[in-house]
């Protein structure tokens, strides 16, 4: 089983996970030529892809659809309401409604020899979700754009052996930074996003022996950097109530331009 990010960041999100048999691409939010261009440099195309699973209907995480759907045909995988919300969009032209297949969350369905678990996340969307992705005993996961965990994100994330998770922002970049004050509230709100320490504070609580790669993905351009996210991240487990240090594991940033290593479990 194997992921790689072709672009993570608060400008444009798009993650391939798959097999020998089947891959899959979560999220659209890059122009079709970089997705194209992203998946030459692993020896794939655009076109292997057996369907698109959609977080959310915000633009960097879709920006890319209405193309690739229409050039391809390819099956998008998503909720009610983010289907509606995209169709509803028009942002990035008509896609074919018979395209759509709906998603609930915490009811897992399969593509191909792929497993796939879609669960509830916290963000300011219509319906969105994270993925959760398995292949036999193996699990990867895709957790970004929550603005707060529970027992129930640890719950749906413990035992994975790959992930690519969120650590948006440092809160005081955020909070000194050039955006607005309604925008930093949502950003620190219940419905935003994940701050690297709080990436960190969730991390120390899923980790476990079988974790072979961690990718820290949707940085903030402007209010982040890479060597300060991999930082807090890595100091928040080593201080949290678990047996690890933030050392102990292969922790990296996923680029935001980028193809990023290939994981494989």
């Amino acid at each position: 089983m194997e992921m790689f990010s072709i672009a993570s960041g608060s400008s444009g999100n798009c993650i391939c996970v798959g097999n020998d048999e089947v891959h899959v691409m979560i999220d659209a939010g890059i122009s079709g030529k970089r997705i194209e261009d992203g998946m030459n440099k692993m020896n794939l195309t655009t076109r292997d892809m057996a369907g698109v699973l959609v977080t959310h209907e915000h633009s960097d995480h879709i920006s890319g659809l209405g193309v690739i759907a229409r050039r391809y045909g390819l099956p998008i995988y998503t909720t009610q309401g983010t289907a509606d919300a995209i169709m509803m969009s028009g942002s990035i032209g008509k896609i074919d409604p018979c395209l759509f297949h709906i998603i609930r969350p915490d009811e897992e369905f399969a593509i191909g020899g792929l497993t796939i678990r879609p669960i509830h996340i916290s963000h300011d969307a219509a319906d969105p979700v994270a993925y959760i992705v398995k292949d036999g005993d193996k699990k990867m996961g895709v957790i970004t754009d929550l603005g707060y965990y529970d027992d129930y994100i640890v719950e749906n994330i413990s035992g994975l052996d790959a992930m690519l998770i969120e650590a948006n922002h440092d809160v005081h970049m955020l909070q000194v930074g050039p955006y607005p004050y309604p925008l930093k509230q949502r950003i620190l709100g219940d419905r935003g996003h994940l701050a690297n320490e709080t990436c960190g504070r969730l991390l120390g609580r899923v980790l476990n022996d079988h974790v072979v790669k961690v990718l820290l993905g949707h940085l903030s351009k402007e209010n982040n950097y890479p060597e300060l996210a991999l930082e807090s991240v890595r100091a928040e487990v080593t201080l949290g109530e678990n047996p690890y240090k933030g050392t102990d594991f292969d922790i990296t940033v996923a680029s935001r331009s980028d193809v990023s290593e290939r994981i494989v479990v």
